[in-house]
């Protein structure tokens, strides 16, 4: 975390953290999607001395996160349907498609 940044950045990032690991990401995956989030959660929030366009114009991070989420319109991603079964150990699942992954996991 940026020097100065407040222990909710902190606790934020911490958090985002921790919820990537959980799905299967790579600790360093896991860091870039947790600085990414809260870099922009900062400049959305004017705490940044700088802000690309994108990130003041586009959705909020938690907007975007709820959309996909397991309540949205089409459920889980690919990619969280893919890290839980590799998580369950299923496979063949590097060869299958999302509506695979869904049978496959609710399945097992």
């Amino acid at each position: 975390m940026p020097r100065g940044s407040s222990p909710k950045r902190e606790r934020q990032y911490e958090h985002i953290k921790e919820s990537a690991l959980e799905r299967g990401e790579s600790t360093d995956r896991a860091e870039e999607i947790a600085a990414r989030t809260v870099n922009k959660e900062r400049a959305r929030a004017g705490e940044s001395k700088t802000a690309s366009r994108q990130s003041l114009e586009d959705m909020s991070s938690s907007r975007r996160g709820g959309l996909r989420s397991h309540e949205g319109a089409q459920g889980p991603t690919y990619d969280q349907l893919y890290a839980e079964a590799q998580r369950r150990n299923i496979h063949g699942r590097s060869d299958m498609n999302k509506a695979e992954l869904k049978k496959a996991l609710g399945s097992s």
